[in-house]
């Protein structure tokens, strides 16, 4: 109990006045009237002095006197969106596939896959893909398969079409739901009172 006792005291000396405090506080008989009222009056309102916390205040720097630290390929607001420098999340790169390209790609191939004996080799090669992706540009897909008949035999089934989708071959099977992980065949039945 004795201990308490000091506690207390030595806790009651750590008290600052108020009017040794950097806070506003109310005067005359407003500071009498609070005093009366509050649990504690030793207790600042906590609203600082401006003349204290706020010098220089906010406007009082002429605005040419600093200058704004910029560097010159991240200032530049026109081509700098903030998705380019954002390196904290994937966002996701769009890819397109316009119709020289696949021009292209039926013509010569890609890098993983090229057809065999089509590109030339050299700065020969390099003329053939830029004639390639004008004539793709010019003239598109069907111009392509005017041309050439044989173009898309690696691409195509024997019959024409397109290969299909994983989810429409029927050579795959589909996914079967066991009791586990699927609804129940026969639901309970409740009744409610």
């Amino acid at each position: 109990m004795a201990r308490d006792i000091l506690k207390a005291a030595k806790s009651a000396s750590n008290v600052v006045a108020v009017h040794k405090k950097y806070t506003l506080q109310s005067t005359g008989i407003w500071e009498r009237l609070r005093r009366l009222l509050s649990i504690d009056p030793n207790r600042s309102t906590g609203v600082p002095l401006n003349a204290q916390y706020r010098l220089p205040t906010p406007g009082a720097l002429p605005p040419l006197s600093y200058d704004d630290p910029v560097t010159v390929p991240a200032g530049d607001i026109a081509d700098n969106p903030y998705w380019k420098r954002d390196v904290r999340r994937g966002y996701p790169r769009l890819s397109t596939v316009n119709q020289a390209d696949a021009v292209g790609l039926l013509t010569v191939g890609s890098r993983a896959a090229p057809k065999e004996g089509v590109l030339q080799i050299g700065k020969a090669g390099e003329q053939q893909l830029v004639s390639v992706k004008q004539q793709g540009e010019e003239r598109g897909l069907a111009g392509f398969f005017e041309n050439e008949k044989r173009g898309t035999q690696g691409v195509l089934n024997a019959n024409g079409l397109p290969p299909k989708p994983c989810n429409l071959n029927p050579s795959t099977s589909k996914y079967q739901l066991d009791h586990e992980h699927g609804y129940p065949n026969v639901y309970p039945c409740r009744t409610f009172v």
